[in-house]
């Protein structure tokens, strides 16, 4: 167990991180797989910018590696590009 005041603080706010994290990831993930299960083209492209933006988020935050939010998107972009 920690002893350190500054070590219990860093416990604490891991966990609220934590929890903010999952919760962001978890969002992020759903909206993938609605994205992913539409197959009108006019409603996908609508909703790609704002899975995009979630993404773009999660990278920016580091919650994600940049380099996976990078092949998510392109992946993504193709699905919408390919529905036909």
């Amino acid at each position: 167990m920690a002893n350190h005041k500054s070590s219990k603080k860093r416990i604490r706010q891991d966990l609220v991180i934590r929890l903010r994290n999952r919760y962001y990831k978890k969002s992020a993930r759903t909206a993938i797989a609605k994205l992913r299960s539409l197959e009108d083209k006019a409603e996908a492209v609508k909703y790609l910018p704002k899975v995009v933006a979630m993404v773009d988020k999660l990278a920016k935050k580091n919650t994600w590696h940049k380099n996976k939010a990078s092949n998510l998107k392109s992946k993504l972009m193709k699905y919408v590009n390919a529905i036909g």
